[in-house]
């Protein structure tokens, strides 16, 4: 009976060794896959903030307008004309015409009072409220589009804020700027979390790399299984970014009411295509570089590492 146990032992002993060894390979690839999922979410989240700011700003450069004042006793046919001629030009995004009557029942919304009440007349003159496209709302563009509009014999004076518009483009380009570095820090730090991950786990394969070698395989062909084994794990972390990414986009419109309004399809096609792409290349190139430091290393190295 004992003997019987024995063999019973010895036998199962091989089933409970791969057995653990299939675990520990499934661990450690569940963790290399999580890293590098954490890693491209941060990533994608910087890329969606930057298409997100873009599209951002180009709203608020959108909104801002500048009034083309009238002069009195112009015939509405007349203001209608030049309106349509505004709507034209390639600059302009739209118009909107206020008249006298409008402009103060719009003051008296403001301060509480109607102005004729007390001076007797109204002061104030129609206008035509102009917003500009994005490309277009910087100081130096609106000088050159207020030198034409001034041209118009039925313009009687063009305002706008100057120091707005500067203000809002020189908070663009500092943004623009500051996302721009983040991008670059993360992307590499990115590639360092990744090579490291991906070197841990080719570490264990150091020596399977140089009996390879000794019997004549090319570095190609050695490079090309862990190539493989990483762009599968690459992918897998991508696809856990996206659901990330989803996931903090879902909360977000539940936290911002519209901020979904500055999202559109192709924006998140493009981003989550941009996360699988950046899994994948980083993946490929970490794994060459970890390979090939094996491949250059001499075998009385591996036993020192």
């Amino acid at each position: 009976m004992q003997k019987n146990w024995e063999v019973c032992s010895l036998n199962a002993s091989p089933v409970l060794f791969n057995n653990n060894k299939v675990m520990s390979q499934f661990h450690s690839r569940l963790t290399s896959i999580i890293s590098i999922a954490l890693v491209l979410f941060l990533l994608g989240l910087v890329f969606l903030i930057g298409l997100l700011g873009n599209k951002l700003s180009v709203y608020v450069k959108e909104n801002i307008s500048f009034s083309i004042v009238l002069k009195d006793n112009q015939k509405e046919a007349d203001i209608k004309r030049m309106q349509k001629t505004l709507d034209a030009l390639p600059y302009i995004k739209s118009t909107e015409y206020i008249s006298k009557e409008q402009a103060a029942k719009e003051l008296e919304e403001e301060l509480g009072e109607n102005p004729e009440t007390f001076l007797g007349f109204n002061p104030l003159q129609a206008s035509i409220e102009v917003k500009l496209r994005s490309e277009y709302a910087n100081a130096d563009s609106l000088q050159l589009i207020e030198k034409k509009i001034k041209k118009y014999t039925s313009v009687s004076d063009l305002l706008y804020r100057k120091d707005m518009m500067q203000m809002v483009n020189d908070n663009v380009k500092r943004v623009s700027l500051i996302l721009l570095t983040l991008a670059v820090i993360l992307m590499a730090i990115s590639f360092v979390l990744i090579s490291n991950t991906i070197r841990l786990l080719i570490y264990s394969k150091r020596f399977l790399i140089h009996a390879m070698k000794l019997v004549g395989a090319t570095p190609g062909f050695i490079r090309r299984p862990f190539v493989r084994y990483n762009v599968v794990s690459g992918i897998f972390a991508s696809i856990f970014a996206i659901l990330m990414l989803t996931g903090a986009l879902y909360y977000l419109q539940n936290e911002l009411s519209g901020f979904i309004q500055l999202l559109d399809v192709k924006t998140l096609i493009f981003v989550y295509t941009g996360v699988l792409i950046m899994g994948i290349l980083l993946s490929i190139t970490a794994t060459v570089f970890a390979v090939n430091k094996y491949l250059r290393m001499g075998v009385d190295k591996l036993y020192y590492m």
